[in-house]
């Protein structure tokens, strides 16, 4: 099943009908949502019963008629990151995706530990799928036409990290180390940790310097510190 975010006039849901076998599509324009089902039966009539539509916001949709197994999204610039971690997080029964989101935003999902725009969303992606951008898309071919070029970026859906911290605990970590981007682990994780000294002897017990900074850290490093700091579970 196929889970499209933000199908809009219904060009992308049509072809997506033409190869899956159901597709649940989920629109927050009450009148483009209204509208799908009614071109997708002038369309398409022979696979008009093949297509669910929620008029939903992406970011609040936690039950699905059917466990998706790919999803396909064109995601608004402003939430792009948050939908995304959302659809992840919530539906695990998906393995693959294609996601179109603003240019920036996709070279930031697909950034590497030691790149400059590697950060927050680049360390959330890499927890739960490896991603990769395969394209770019102008604003040629979108009507009203936007100011920015938009990416087109693969996700391949991995198994997370083995660790004992909980995701929770994982980007309580990362949101900590990019919050104070030019920091060092000591200072940036002070808050967190205590102080900057129990920080230290946190990220040592990680294996890893604290005067490093987190744009060079790994999700697996991130999940090693989290270990440390998270409070002892009980026997």
């Amino acid at each position: 099943m196929v889970l499209e975010i933000g199908p809009g006039l219904g060009s992308l849901t049509l072809g997506l009908l033409d190869v899956a076998r159901h597709v649940v599509a989920v629109e927050i324009d009450a009148l483009l949502a209204d509208e799908l089902p009614t071109t997708v039966a002038a369309r398409m009539p022979d696979r008009a019963d093949h297509l669910s539509v929620l008029t939903a916001d992406a970011l609040r949709v936690t039950v699905l008629p059917y466990p998706p197994t790919v999803v396909v999204a064109n995601l608004p610039y402003n939430v792009s990151v948050p939908v995304l971690l959302h659809l992840l997080a919530s539906f695990p029964s998906w393995s693959r995706g294609l996601v179109m989101v603003q240019s920036e935003v996709a070279d930031r999902l697909v950034a590497e530990p030691g790149s400059k725009i590697y950060g927050v969303p680049s360390v959330k992606m890499a927890w739960y799928a490896h991603s990769s951008r395969v394209g770019t898309v102008p604003p040629t071919v979108f009507w009203p036409v936007p100011n920015v070029e938009s990416g087109l970026v693969a996700i391949r859906r991995r198994a997370i990290p083995v660790t004992t911290a909980s995701r929770s605990q994982v980007f309580a970590v990362v949101d900590a180390a990019f919050g104070q981007r030019r920091k060092m682990l000591r200072s940036a994780l002070a808050g967190l940790a205590g102080s900057s000294a129990a920080a230290s002897a946190a990220v040592e017990a990680a294996g890893l310097n604290p005067q490093s900074r987190g744009e060079v850290l790994t999700v697996t490093d991130f999940a090693r510190i989290a270990e440390q700091l998270a409070p002892p579970r009980p026997s």
